[in-house]
């Protein structure tokens, strides 16, 4: 069913249960007001269910991909689906967790209320959270071990409470594809544990999942597959280097 009221504003489609993930094809794009182009010719296909990994250095092109993917960078060239449909279309089934440095830790809200607006995709602009709402909310603090943290302000938290908070909220989504942005850089060696297993069981659970990441020493154990990036470009992995399934058309 359409659901009029969305949360973006884009009407809801059906899901195409059997197509990719993610599609892209020939893909360029860039930020607003820039002419330099961050990601250029960029071409995959993703199938449901997997773990990727998007692998390169600061500024190799893996944050504008997946803001590309969540709707919030414009396609200047190419094209990409997400579950058969164009950007958008499918918003409720995908979740984006931005570093932590994207967000402003000082607005007053409280970690359960940040946790919260991971349901408003579902809830539209009119409804108020209901008892299935707050049941996932509760599960997934509970799942990330911060439901001591409900009534504290954002503001207090360490670097690793904070990445759990978001992670917390993408999983209170209750999405079919997650766009991770860096979710075990500058972490504590406790925060750290508790994410990968998190990615482990979104990973069990059938979800696809696309994470950003610089580490290269666990990704034949932790990834499907695995897409190099460099200069905004899709390059080959280094000598010996991981790929996993072929992600690359």
């Amino acid at each position: 069913m359409t659901r009029i009221l969305s949360y973006c504003g884009h009407h809801h489609l059906h899901a195409h249960d059997h197509a990719l993930a993610i599609e892209a094809s020939a893909l360029f794009s860039g930020y607003p007001g820039e002419a330099k182009t961050a990601l250029k010719n960029i071409s995959m296909a993703v199938p449901q269910g997997k773990c990727i990994a998007l692998v390169g250095h600061n500024g190799a092109g893996k944050s504008t991909f997946l803001k590309v993917a969540a709707g919030l960078l414009p396609v200047r060239q190419g094209e990409i689906n997400i579950f058969g449909s164009p950007i958008g279309h499918q918003h409720q089934r995908v979740v984006y967790l931005p570093q932590r440095s994207e967000i402003d830790w000082h607005f007053p809200m409280s970690v359960r209320k940040l946790v919260m607006t991971g349901r408003y995709v579902h809830l539209g602009w009119l409804r108020r959270p209901g008892d299935e709402d707050i049941r996932m909310v509760n599960a997934a603090m509970e799942e990330l071990d911060i439901i001591d943290l409900r009534g504290r302000q954002i503001s207090q938290l360490s670097g690793g409470e904070q990445q759990r908070v978001l992670l917390a909220r993408a999983l209170a989504q209750d999405a079919d594809l997650f766009l991770l942005d860096e979710p075990l850089n500058a972490i504590d060696a406790a925060t750290r544990t508790i994410v990968a297993k998190v990615l482990t069981d979104l990973r069990t659970q059938g979800k696809t999942v696309i994470v950003a990441t610089h580490f290269i020493d666990k990704l034949a154990t932790e990834y499907d597959g695995a897409v190099y990036l460099s200069e905004g470009e899709q390059v080959a992995p280094p000598p010996g280097g991981f790929i996993g399934m072929k992600i690359a058309k």
